[in-house]
């Protein structure tokens, strides 16, 4: 599944205008999916699963699943979700004849479902099945987005984990980002980011890099306080989420809005020390998040030189990669340059 998940996620690797960074979809490509390894308990079942998963015979069984779906027993139904959802898994062609067989819109359903459990195989089955890119149109166009997005805000754990991972396949169609975006998933994904565990951090983070790319999500995270958690996760090198969020932040640091809140936040020291300690990828993007900060602002200038960041930017060019070392000398000429009176304020102008 790892190297389904990677394949699937690279094409999203793209350049930040000014920025050219080849390994910003690198960055994200261990976002999972259903992790999951559970088979049904009865050996039965078991065995017809792993039957469907590993032959050509899954169309009646996914035909009886479907019909099953429909059931006026939670039990059924939970059953019958569960197992689409490990056929989904388990096998790519089965994502494809388990969403012709009519299984999304009774899916959909489950994830408004009061019953934890049945949310939850709902919301995972249809994550599997967007991992099939012929079936995110689909499962946009029957309405998937806003119960997912409930589920990010009311479900359980790992319902919202896999709800973002949802979300962000959907986004990768340009034209499900807006849609998502105003169905008030930005806030829920911000929040996701600053109190979820480590998957549920690296899930939101990967989610809102897509989502963001879109200017009217932008103002919407930093409206939501993205860059509190950002800042936070930047400065814990332990966290494993240095390089996630500064990605994240990369594209946001064009607005103004973005730019004041990352200042505020106490955003200048950190990527100051990252630039400092960092590894030769994370020394490149804070660079890259420095240059945009200070590119028409003499006051973030001052706060970046008064900071200390011309030493390590200058080591930088000397052992950055070829990138890095760009970046850290147009930065340096920004700090070296002699103060005028019509230097550009702090008011940047946004993309």
């Amino acid at each position: 599944m790892e190297s389904q998940i990677h394949s699937n996620f690279t094409y999203m690797g793209r350049n930040f205008s000014n920025i050219s960074l080849a390994e910003d979809s690198t960055a994200f490509s261990d976002c999972n999916s259903d992790r999951s390894g559970e088979f049904p308990t009865t050996s039965v079942q078991s065995k017809r699963l792993l039957l469907a998963c590993t032959t050509e015979k899954s169309d009646d069984l996914i035909e009886q699943l479907v019909s099953d779906l429909e059931s006026d027993s939670i039990e059924v139904q939970k059953q019958a979700a569960m197992e689409l959802r490990l056929l989904a898994k388990n096998k790519p062609d089965n994502r494809v004849k388990i969403a012709r067989a009519g299984a999304i819109r009774p899916l959909i359903s489950l994830i408004s479902s009061s019953d934890h459990e049945l949310q939850e195989h709902g919301v995972t089955a249809i994550l599997n099945l967007s991992l099939c890119d012929e079936n995110k149109e689909v499962l946009a166009a029957a309405g998937a987005i806003r119960p997912l997005v409930k589920a990010l805000k009311v479900g359980t754990t790992t319902a919202k984990e896999n709800a973002a991972c949802a979300l962000l396949r959907l986004s990768q169609l340009e034209e499900n980002k807006s849609a998502i975006g105003r169905s008030g998933a930005i806030p829920l994904l911000v929040d996701l980011l600053e109190t979820g565990n480590f998957r549920g951090k690296k899930d939101a983070s990967t989610a809102l890099y897509s989502l963001c790319s879109l200017k009217e999500n932008k103002i919407r995270a930093v409206e939501a306080g993205i860059m509190k958690p950002l800042v936070e996760l930047m400065a814990d090198f332990e966290s494993s989420m240095v390089d996630k969020s500064a990605f994240v932040m990369s594209v946001l640091v064009s607005l103004p809005e973005a730019k004041a809140a990352l200042v505020e936040e106490g955003g200048i020291p950190v990527l100051v020390e990252i630039i400092e300690v960092g590894s030769q990828r994370q020394k490149e993007i804070a660079a890259v998040i420095l240059l945009l900060l200070c590119d028409a602002s003499l006051v973030y200038r001052s706060l970046v030189a008064r900071e200390g960041a011309i030493p390590p930017l200058v080591a930088l060019t000397q052992n950055g990669t070829k990138r890095a070392k760009q970046k850290a000398e147009a930065l340096i000429e920004l700090l070296r340059r002699p103060r005028s009176g019509n230097a550009a304020s702090s008011s940047d102008s946004s993309d």
